[in-house]
């Protein structure tokens, strides 16, 4: 009787240890979020949009649902208010990656970094400097959404939403970008070389400085076009869109010698998490594909 006691007794032990093994273990840190899946397969890291943070991130990227049960860990950034990073940078958020993950003892294998519009930048930037610098963190993918690479053709647009006042958040957007980029950079025309050094790429010079490094790895450009809405909320043409740029900045890749990017275009999923229709948003990405691209 007591040995059969004393069994029932282990067998809970051994219930109870397996069920805590498996329980995702959560960490919040001043500038991150972790969600460490008990059977990590890879590993997700997402910079927000420019005046977004991690709550915004967990509600707009509706992929990020139990994606740790699919044996994903995520790291979840604070780091915004950045269209381009300086080299500096590139190194103290190296820097900090690594110490998170090392201060957590989460192994660095199967990494993949992402980001919405300006993070978007921020994450193929840096990813093509954790490459370049042999970094102990090396990815083995980035996915960009939605965002403004070209950093010239982005002042320019700004300009125009200025000069056709067509939408009051287009022409506010606008005001801020001039002053910053003039502030920090200075106009394209006097300052090219510097709009080559931070920018992604850019169009009018093809520079692939920022994106050479990415050609062995898998990328993906994810944009919704959707002229319709573009023409009507802010009397855009294609080629005055972030797509544009994304498609651009694909193909230069392509023909750096890439045999593993993406340029995805979607319809109809530009929703946000209020119900509101809008083409630049984190849903745009599928999930079950994403899924499927970072553990094949």
């Amino acid at each position: 009787m007591k040995k059969n006691i004393l069994i029932i007794l282990i067998s809970i032990l051994l219930v109870n240890c397996k069920a805590k093994n498996n329980e995702t273990k959560i960490i919040k840190g001043e500038n991150y979020e972790l969600k460490i899946a008990s059977e990590q397969k890879a590993i997700l890291i997402l910079f927000p949009c420019f005046p977004c943070d991690i709550e915004n991130t967990k509600t707009e990227a509706k992929f990020l649902k139990d994606i740790e049960k699919e044996g994903i860990t995520t790291l979840l950034l604070n780091i915004n208010q950045k269209l381009f990073l300086k080299e500096s940078e590139k190194t103290e958020y190296a820097e900090l990656l690594n110490t998170i993950l090392k201060k957590n003892k989460v192994e660095k294998e199967n990494i993949f970094i992402g980001g919405f519009s300006s993070g978007g930048n921020l994450s193929l930037v840096l990813s093509n400097f954790l490459i370049k610098s042999k970094n102990s963190i090396q990815p083995k993918g980035t996915f960009i959404v939605d965002s403004p690479l070209d950093l010239e053709e982005l002042y320019k647009g700004a300009k125009s939403d200025l000069k056709k006042n067509v939408d009051a958040e287009a022409v506010e957007e606008g005001k801020f970008l001039i002053k910053l980029f003039e502030n920090e950079i200075g106009i394209p025309s006097e300052n090219i070389e510097k709009y080559k050094t931070i920018s992604p790429f850019l169009i009018s010079c093809n520079s692939t400085n920022n994106i050479e490094h990415l050609k062995n790895i898998k990328t993906r450009f994810y944009c919704e076009p959707n002229l319709e809405w573009q023409k009507k909320n802010k009397n855009r043409t294609y080629e005055e869109l972030n797509s544009y740029k994304l498609e651009k900045t694909y193909n230069a890749l392509i023909k750096l010698g890439s045999k593993k990017t993406e340029f995805i275009k979607t319809e109809n999923r530009g929703i946000r998490a209020n119900g509101q229709k809008h083409p630049h948003s984190w849903n745009i990405v599928e999930r079950e594909n994403l899924i499927k691209w970072i553990l094949e």
